[in-house]
């Protein structure tokens, strides 16, 4: 996999992860944060190499699906380039307006 579309992957996991079920984060974490095999999340979990490869290409497609909707990401970068161009003062009053 490229590594672009592994970020963006990443990145859009890391905004939507908290609408996935604790399953679907755990093998999408050892796979892409803990660069585990398929392999070895299936025999960490007890599972078929099939169903984490299954479950992950799953997470795959629902943050892309959220994104395309929600558009969530886009708008965090779109701040974040917005938000370099204000002098210090105007960056902090943003800053409070978009935490989280």
């Amino acid at each position: 996999m490229e590594l672009e579309k592994r970020e963006e992957l990443i990145r859009l996991y890391d905004e939507y992860k908290s609408l996935l079920t604790l399953k679907q984060q755990n093998y999408f974490e050892a796979y892409y944060y803990d660069d585990l095999s398929l392999a070895e999340i299936a025999e960490n979990y007890s599972v078929s190499r099939n169903a984490v490869f299954d479950q992950i290409k799953h997470v795959e497609e629902i943050v892309i699906n959220y994104e395309a909707s929600l558009h969530l990401v886009e708008l965090l970068e779109k701040l974040e380039s917005f938000k370099e161009k204000l002098d210090s003062d105007k960056k902090e009053e943003l800053e409070n307006i978009i935490a989280r």
